[in-house]
């Protein structure tokens, strides 16, 4: 544990000192900015009104920067110091690799959860405090374990990604790939091809939901229409099968246990592979 607690600590040193880390701070808090900027806690629309309609733009951007931004900085995590030589270093000290492996991980998973989470709690303090608005905790509550669960599904696969390729240009040239995979099957266009096809709604529906950013996006949209008229038809399938409480906690919980997953299968190829 102690071990586990150096590595955390480490990473973090270590990401405070990058200029991403600089840029990921300008863009969440200049995302809020400019959202208040518009005076969104102000204005109605489509029945949103308050924090309520700025947390609804805020996690539809969030969704959009935040998957893509992890695995531009974390794929070249452990391909990085492959090239480097630091495991050569690393090996040489009292550090085990389990403690390397997780230790980088939920140090970088700190880093960029509670920046995002900060701005989201700084823009219901202000609306809170200086707007008077009313905040709607549950809501507040529920959008930081999405957030949460969405950044451990994304670093889970960025450390995947970093162990399997052998240099940081194939691992951010994959984790390209990745995230073009995910869009694709975000797309309305594409579900209406798998459609146009005859497959059955149920087999399109659970195409859709095994991406988590479409899990993630259906999730927030779920909040604030119960009965997800915007998804048309797919929202029967969903709700009938699953239920608008299931749905929630599946939302929750399959993005963090994928994320796991792949973060242990992660550790299992780097600790098998020849590090030097």
């Amino acid at each position: 544990m102690r071990q586990l607690r150096l590595m955390v600590t480490a990473d973090i040193v270590e990401s405070l000192r990058t200029r991403w880390f600089l840029v990921y701070l300008l863009v969440f808090g200049g995302l809020m900015s400019t959202l208040f900027l518009f005076g969104l806690t102000e204005s109605r629309v489509m029945g949103f009104t308050g924090l309520s309609r700025l947390m609804l733009t805020y996690i539809q951007l969030t969704m959009a920067i935040l998957p893509v931004f992890i695995l531009i900085t974390t794929v070249r995590s452990v391909a990085g110091d492959r090239e480097a030589g630091v495991f050569e270093y690393l090996l040489s000290l009292p550090v085990g690799l389990g403690a390397w492996y997780w230790g980088k991980l939920m140090g970088r998973f700190l880093v960029v959860f509670l920046p995002v989470v900060a701005a989201l709690a700084a823009g219901v303090a202000w609306g809170a405090l200086v707007k008077g608005a009313a905040v709607p905790w549950a809501l507040v509550l529920y959008y930081c374990g999405l957030i949460m669960s969405l950044s451990a599904c994304f670093l889970g696969i960025a450390v995947l990604i970093s162990s399997l390729a052998r240099s940081s240009d194939l691992a951010q040239g994959t984790a390209f790939l990745v995230w073009l995979l995910f869009l694709l099957f975000i797309d309305l266009v594409l579900l209406g091809v798998m459609v146009k096809q005859q497959l059955p709604p149920e087999t399109v529906v659970a195409i859709a939901l095994a991406n988590p950013l479409q899990v993630f996006r259906t999730a927030a949209m779920m909040l604030f229409d119960p009965k997800l008229v915007i998804l048309g038809p797919s929202a029967y399938v969903i709700l009938d099968h699953i239920g608008r409480t299931g749905y929630m906690a599946y939302a929750l919980v399959y993005p963090l246990v994928l994320g796991l997953l792949a973060a242990f299968l992660g550790y299992l190829v780097f600790r098998r592979s020849d590090l030097p």
